[in-house]
Formats: structure tokens, sequence, C-alpha cells
């Protein structure tokens, strides 16, 4: 059986994609609340065709950061999970 650790999050590493479970990268988006903690956290599950749960706010740096992690994959699916500000 594997076993996946839970993840601490004390630094948010804004603008990174960082893998936080086999095929699962987390880009966490520079807009920290009380409702989204560090930022809303965008996943990208998959290898080279992937999912993208959650895309995240509206906002310039993390739309870059979220096309960087994705160059050279392939899309196939975009899942929001609720609908608010935050991440649709």
């Amino acid at each position: 059986m594997t076993v996946i650790p839970f993840v601490t999050l004390d630094d948010p590493r804004y603008g990174e994609s960082v893998e936080v479970a086999p095929l699962v990268r987390r880009v966490i988006a520079k807009n920290p609340s009380k409702f989204t903690y560090h930022g809303t956290g965008t996943y990208i599950v998959g290898d080279t065709e992937v999912a993208v749960i959650d895309p995240g706010p509206d906002l310039p740096d993390h739309r870059i950061a979220l096309e960087a992690a994705l160059q050279g994959l392939t899309v196939t699916a975009i899942l929001v999970t609720h609908c608010h500000s935050d991440h649709s």
C-alpha cells in the first residue's frame, strides 16, 4: 500500500509548480486571506495529459505560473470544484 504523507504548507512557494503527491502538482496563487489561507491552490493531475483542478483567480502572476507549469503538457480536462472568484 502506498502512503502519501500529509504535507504541511509553511512556505507557499508562489509561482512554482510543487509536487505534492505522485502525479499531482500544485501552483499556489498569491491571494492569501482568511478564506484561502496562503492562497488558492490550483492542482495539475497527470503526467503528459493532465487535468487542471480549480484554475484559480484572475491574477496575471498566477496565470503566468500556471501556463509555465503546463508548458509541453496536454490539458484534457478543467475541473472547478466550486464557483467563486478565487477558483474560477
